[in-house]
């Protein structure tokens, strides 16, 4: 464990005008895990998804977040809400997945809860004397929206959400991130650590290679941007073209001008919510551990509520969700490539690319929250 620690501590000392990769223990060190999700994951804010998935009363996501069991609910008064997904009898976990539901019933003896995490009914508990239904309820959990993505976090002393983020809301306020609407969510579990998958996403630098068969002939490099980050994310953007319309501002919309009307931002908001932002339509993936060789991945996207009324905007998004996952089987190949690399005797970090400075800001965070907790 100090290895991978020391490993890092002495890859980020130097300016990133001379930086490497990070060293291949910080990616295959159990012990290196076990601090991350202590020390991490356990503390920041993790996004659940997007608000609009869970739209209706009733509807609901599960999810495990450093090793705890959560539900992330809409209730019956409308209101976004968290809580352990474990039930207060004999302690089996509740939901399961996605979905909506009027109650929550555990499937092991039918305790049956509100969606305010109230115990409603517990059969066969009339003899005991001791029992009271009223002292019974699913513990909360702190969950936040902003600007339309759900996050919830173990830590009852972090920041909100809205401070911790505001320069990210200042830097693309205009493109009204608060009303994209989901249109596909989807689990996968992939081969590789989860930190080769979220730097696979902050730099651009392979796509011409790895997406050669799909984006990659429309990736160029020199149009790339990848300014310093933030102590809470970092970020990269990239020019595109009006080949893939709703890439586009929308005519209707009035709030950008200029270059920024074709400007795809990628933000990384630590630890794991990769977003691609274009005017027209958003993706994003958010990374959970699976151990240190396995990487838990929601994927989402949808479209700019400027698109809706379009009559072609449906058949559009389909033709780009094809696209997404041609792109993801691309990513799937290179990352768990990495992976398999990293983890031989013969793994040695090179020196990074001027556009991978998003790399350089993301291997300072691990590190920081790392070394606080020492």
């Amino acid at each position: 464990m100090k290895d991978a620690v020391e490993a890092l501590l002495q890859n980020v000392s130097v300016p990133f005008e001379q930086a490497r990769a990070m060293p291949p223990s910080v990616y295959t060190s159990e012990a290196f895990l076990e601090r991350e999700l202590r020390d991490i994951f356990a503390k920041d804010w993790f996004c659940v998804g997007r608000a609009s998935a869970l739209a209706a009363p009733g509807d609901y996501v599960t999810l495990d977040l450093a090793g705890q069991p959560i539900i992330v609910l809409r209730d019956a008064a409308g209101a976004l809400k968290a809580m352990s997904n474990v039930c207060r009898h004999r302690m089996s976990t509740l939901l399961e997945g996605r979905g909506n539901t009027r109650s929550i019933v555990c499937p092991y003896h039918a305790w049956t809860y509100n969606l305010d995490g109230s115990l409603r009914g517990a059969p066969a508990m009339t003899r005991n004397a001791a029992f009271c239904k009223s002292d019974y309820q699913l513990p909360e959990i702190r969950c936040e929206e902003w600007l339309g993505w759900v996050f919830v976090t173990l830590n009852p002393d972090a920041p909100m959400v809205a401070d911790r983020l505001s320069k990210v809301a200042d830097l693309v306020g205009d493109y009204d991130m608060t009303n994209y609407t989901e249109t596909f969510f989807e689990t996968h579990i992939w081969d590789t650590n989860w930190k080769v998958l979220a730097e696979n996403f902050m730099e651009s630098y392979h796509l011409p290679v790895c997406h050669a068969g799909t984006i990659g002939g429309l990736s160029k490099l020199e149009d790339m941007v990848c300014p310093p980050g933030e102590e809470a994310f970092n970020f990269h953007t990239i020019l595109k073209d009006d080949s893939l319309r709703i890439a586009m501002a929308h005519p209707s919309n009035t709030r950008m001008q200029g270059e920024r009307r074709r400007t795809t931002f990628l933000l990384a908001i630590y630890p794991s919510l990769l977003i691609t932002l274009t005017p027209g339509y958003f993706w994003y993936l958010t990374l959970h551990p699976h151990g240190v060789g396995q990487v838990r991945i929601g994927f989402g996207g949808g479209m700019s509520d400027d698109y809706a009324g379009d009559a072609d905007a449906q058949a559009n998004f389909v033709a780009l969700k094809t696209l997404l996952d041609a792109v993801n089987v691309e990513d799937k190949g290179c990352t768990e490539k990495v992976y398999r690399g990293l983890s031989s005797q013969a793994a040695e970090p090179g020196h990074l690319s001027h556009l991978e400075r998003p790399n350089y800001d993301f291997a300072h965070y691990i590190n920081a929250r790392i070394q606080s907790a020492q």
